[in-house]
């Protein structure tokens, strides 16, 4: 197990976040997806919860295997999707990630939204503050994004917000910056599996750091597309993007429904014991029996009997009476010279 707490501030308020989320997620979502990869929807209603009142559930499957190191890719199937359910009580969150291939992983995240710039060290409560964690602070600014993620416009240190004329972000800008918000995240990544546990939990948490930095940068350089929507226009938003996304990378299921007319809290959970995805029993290709073990065979694999249609019928030959010799002309049994 590897635990650490994510810090990331962004130039807004929770309750502006709140629309901003939604729509940096959806947006995302359906830009990082392609045929056959990408994010699909599964699952996304509300419902009650006793504890935590109205909330939002999503199931999602993220299709991701060309995104993996050739290390992972090479134990892992061609069509390899990691299950996201999300119990959206915001401003508190629980994202869990499971994997039935690898019944050994998981992700947990639980999230918690502030208006302040990071400076609340308790915020998990006592029991978090007890458990060994590394706090990383995330700057959606100066911090360097992946290559292949960068986008000029999505530079915060040159954006400048029209709708709301904030930015450009300079160094330092979580000391000074008003409005400013804090996203804190507490990520544990569980891999137990012998030899190759420490590699892959260090690596999942780069790619979770990754997937932080690059999400509330966008969400703020997105800002003039959202600030304006209600939620009921986001919601909307929502719906028809998870449509378009699921179409993109090649599953067509029904119409996504995303009614605004809570559950019964019976029928989800709460996050204290947030049902997990159903895990299959069989083991991953590399704690399997070895595929060169010999076998015993106690039939031939494959059986061919003739087709009766195709025999040729046997041809008989005409008798031949040898003439009789005298018994002078008899052979004996001396060897040939």
């Amino acid at each position: 197990m590897l635990l650490k707490e994510y810090r990331i501030c962004m130039p807004l308020t929770v309750e502006e976040y709140r629309i901003g989320q939604l729509y940096m997620i959806s947006k995302h979502s359906h830009e990082q997806s392609d045929r056959g990869e990408g994010v699909e929807v599964v699952q996304n209603e509300p419902f009650e919860d006793p504890a935590h009142g109205k909330g939002q559930c999503t199931e999602k499957r993220v299709y991701l295997n060309s995104k993996l190191p050739s290390w992972a890719r090479a134990v892992v199937p061609k069509i390899f999707y990691v299950t996201e359910k999300a119990w959206n009580y915001y401003p508190y969150t629980i994202t869990e990630y499971t994997c039935s291939f690898l019944p050994k992983f998981s992700i947990h995240i639980e999230t918690k939204y502030e208006d302040n710039n990071g400076s609340n060290d308790n915020i998990f409560g006592s029991e978090a503050q007890d458990v060994d964690r590394e706090v990383c602070f995330v700057d959606i600014a100066y911090d360097e994004v992946p290559e292949r993620y960068y986008k000029e416009s999505e530079d915060l240190r040159y954006f400048k917000s029209e709708k709301t004329s904030r930015g450009l972000l300079k160094e330092g800008w979580r000391d000074s910056q008003q409005p400013i918000m804090c996203s804190y995240k507490l990520v544990n990544v569980k891999f137990e599996v012998w030899g190759l546990q420490t590699r892959v939990e260090q690596f999942v948490h780069k790619v979770v750091r990754d997937v932080l930095l690059l999400g509330h940068r966008q969400a703020f350089a997105w800002v003039d597309e959202w600030i304006d929507m209600t939620m009921d226009e986001v919601r909307e938003f929502e719906r028809a993007t998870q449509e378009a996304t699921n179409k993109k990378i090649g599953i067509f299921p029904p119409a996504i429904s995303i009614s605004e007319t809570p559950l019964p809290c019976y029928t989800h959970s709460g996050p204290s014991s947030a049902p997990s995805t159903p895990l299959a029993t069989d083991a991953p290709e590399f704690l399997s029996v070895p595929k060169d073990r010999p076998r015993k065979k106690s039939a031939p694999e494959t059986l061919t009997l003739p087709d009766p249609a195709d025999r040729v019928p046997r041809l008989r030959l005409p008798s031949l009476r040898l003439p009789q010799r005298s018994p002078s002309h008899q052979p004996s049994d001396a060897n040939p010279q």
